[in-house]
């Protein structure tokens, strides 16, 4: 059963971040919002836990997993960043994207496409994820908790379909699942993060999510 921990959306309390990242850092796997989606996530250095994000997922190890960075300087330890992609960035974040971007040796191979060598990075507009990246010091893992409707019933034990439409709903799916479960009073949405792959010579829109529209002029 998953401790849940209440953090204020607004002003997170000090001692139940240091809470959590002290789980995280332990391995603990963790449900928890973001300025898009509920995400399931975990320290990026921790690879049993990022083993466990894998199963919950049901995801083969090919299918590379997108993680948060507190920042644009942050992002650029884990990722090479050409002068494109920063200007882009830098008009963006903190914000609802996710930027593919050549991963740095820094980027666990367990969590990075093992064909592209490319990986997927955001820089959330969310104060309670901004707490936790800045407590804990390290990325965290961010897949998403849900799937497509066209995907829902298919057998996936414990991953959330657009049939979830409450908090304590969600909650009750995933308790069995995860360690521990942030709970900010936020309700599930399903509005993804625009996927934008900076790995090429032009900027590329990959998926259409919120916020598209502000970048489909120039990228």
């Amino acid at each position: 059963m998953a401790k849940i921990i209440a953090v204020h959306p607004d002003n997170p309390q000090s001692r139940r971040i240091e809470e959590i990242r002290s789980a995280l850092s332990s391995g603990a796997v963790m449900l928890y919002p973001t300025d898009t989606v509920y995400a399931i996530g975990c320290d990026l250095n921790v690879k049993s836990a990022v083993e466990r994000v894998r199963q919950i997922k049901q995801l083969a190890n090919d299918k590379p997993l997108t993680f948060l960075c507190p920042s644009l300087s942050n992002v650029a330890t884990y990722a090479f960043v050409s002068d494109t992609a920063y200007r882009i960035m830098k008009r963006l974040i903190p914000g609802t994207y996710t930027f593919l971007l050549p991963a740095t040796k820094l980027v666990p191979k367990l969590v990075q496409s093992p064909k592209r060598k490319t990986t997927g990075i955001r820089v959330p507009n969310h104060t309670v994820c901004l707490a936790l990246l800045e407590a804990l010091g390290n990325p965290i893992i961010s897949t998403s908790a849900h799937i497509p409707p066209d995907e829902a019933g298919n057998g996936k034990v414990g991953i959330v379909s657009e049939s979830i439409t409450s908090m304590a709903e969600l909650f009750d799916r995933v308790d069995k699942l995860v360690d521990v479960i942030v709970d900010t009073g936020q309700e599930p949405t399903y509005d993804v993060s625009t996927i934008v792959d900076l790995t090429g010579d032009e900027p590329m829109i990959t998926r259409q999510g919120l916020g598209w529209e502000a970048v489909k002029a120039w990228v």
